[in-house]
């Protein structure tokens, strides 16, 4: 008998529904356990306990709360390795990855418990005379958190963290591919001495409990991570209730290749950006565009440093890159490197499954040449270890490429040129730009989001997360 996980609703441990198998991509015979399937009756009942525990949580004292997260980050970090574990063997990233992605979370944490003892606010001058203006920023009340499978324990975290700390109550609906990290956050939670009832873990199918989060009436916001099809039918449906909300929806990321780069760092950080964690991040380069007097130097040590990558069970030491999260994901992969060659491109290293000594989802990372962005490899995201290079004449060029995409979350430039690194930064059509940096792996302390289809609404994480959390109040005092 596998271990049972269940909801956590009201400050209470709650029996699912029913409950599903928790398997493990990089062997399908290691079951985690069988985790809750949340129905609409537990979603509601969810969310009437955050609508009750509001009032009092987000009038209480700060100085609480700013403890609670505080000890929820200290737990986190201090089981960094254990957790980092659980998120390999759930998820599919190495163990360094994952203990690096627990670290991360602990640290959001930390970082909004020190928010929560500098909210501010601003007093002026009426242009009235007697009159005082005060400016202040009020939580928005109950908000649903719906968080997707490839970091399941930092993209909670730095959601969880700031409603939190703003003074929301949270119902969080994880991804069903992952409820492990969801639940292992969600006890450290549940022993931090918030009230019952601020936060609730709802575990479940999105097409059962997703659209019931989203459109109950007593949801005040919804911050959603994940596809964009699924996010354009979220906003959607929250533009019909005057909801609040925040997506944000993957991308198509560039990372150019100019001819004064240094080759060695190139080729590095295009590994690590196109790569590293099977490609399944939302910042992850899979158009690299690189310039003629390069190009074929470029490839070559591409095809020598691909050769080299470790692929294996994400536990073992030395491993560099670990399974795709599920067999829908490794299917998906596969079929558009077939999409890319019959459209032209070339195979120029990897693209097949691979066996790596037990039954899971492994794949070697792929690289296709002479694509262009007229096909489907280079304007749809993969969201997999598979890369096509597009080969340009020069910087101008590989600028118009670069944003020639209905994405724009992160773009890299390797140069050594100050004049192009300045103009790509400023003229970058990207929420993000990496300079000789890889395009994937972001700081916990600033502000996180894109443009054009791969964000919607106000960024996430650092100071610049206040502006979801929270609504703006103008209180006018007279003499």
């Amino acid at each position: 008998m596998n271990k049972k996980y269940d909801n956590f609703i009201s400050g209470q441990w709650v029996a699912g529904a029913k409950y599903a198998p928790n398997i493990s991509p990089s062997n399908i015979n290691d079951v985690i356990g069988d985790y809750a399937q949340a129905d609409a009756v537990q979603l509601d009942l969810a969310v009437q306990a955050a609508q009750a525990s509001f009032p009092a949580w987000s009038t209480g004292n700060i100085q609480a709360r700013a403890d609670a997260l505080d000890k929820i980050g200290t737990e986190i970090l201090s089981r960094r390795d254990e957790l980092g574990t659980l998120l390999a063997r759930e998820e599919g990233k190495t163990r360094p990855e994952g203990i690096g992605e627990a670290t991360r979370a602990g640290n959001i944490f930390k970082f909004f418990a020190g928010e929560c003892l500098r909210l501010t606010g601003e007093i002026v001058p009426s242009v009235r005379s007697g009159i005082s203006v005060e400016i202040t920023r009020e939580p928005m009340g109950v908000v649903g958190l719906i968080t997707p499978w490839n970091f399941p324990i930092a993209i909670p975290a730095w959601k969880i963290a700031p409603a939190l700390a703003y003074g929301n109550c949270v119902v969080f609906k994880p991804a069903d591919l992952v409820p492990g990290c969801a639940w292992a956050l969600a006890e450290i939670i549940s022993r931090s001495g918030i009230p019952a009832g601020v936060f609730n873990l709802v575990m479940g199918r999105g097409s059962v409990i997703g659209d019931p989060l989203v459109n109950h009436p007593a949801i005040n916001a919804i911050s959603f991570t994940g596809s964009q099809s699924v996010g354009e039918r979220i906003a959607q449906q929250c533009a019909l209730q005057l909801k609040k909300v925040q997506l944000e929806m993957g991308g198509k990321n560039p990372q150019v290749i100019l001819d004064d780069a240094n080759l060695p760092r190139a080729v590095e950080l295009s590994v690590q950006s196109a790569f590293f964690s099977s490609g399944q991040r939302c910042t992850a380069s899979s158009r690299l565009i690189v310039s003629d007097g390069i190009y074929a130097r470029f490839l070559d040590a591409m095809k020598q440093r691909m050769a080299t990558l470790r692929i294996g069970d994400p536990l073992a030491a030395g491993i560099d890159i670990g399974p795709v999260a599920s067999q829908a994901q490794l299917e998906q992969d596969l079929s558009y490197v077939q999409i890319g060659e019959a459209e032209g491109g070339v195979l120029v290293a990897g693209g097949q499954r691979l066996q790596c000594g037990t039954e899971g989802f492994y794949m070697a990372p792929a690289l296709l040449t002479d694509t262009t962005m007229a096909m489907r490899i280079n304007r749809e995201e993969v969201f997999g270890p598979v890369a096509s290079v597009i080969r340009v004449k020069g910087y101008e060029e590989a600028l118009a490429e670069a944003n020639n995409t209905p994405y724009g979350l992160s773009a890299g430039i390797a140069t050594t040129s100050l004049k192009y690194a300045a103009h790509f930064k400023r003229h970058s059509q990207a929420g993000m730009v990496m300079v000789n940096l890889p395009t994937a792996g972001v700081d916990y302390h600033v502000p996180f989001g894109g443009r054009k289809g791969s964000s919607y609404g106000s960024r996430e994480q650092g100071r610049y997360a206040n502006e979801f959390f929270t609504i703006v109040k103008t209180a006018y005092v007279g003499d």
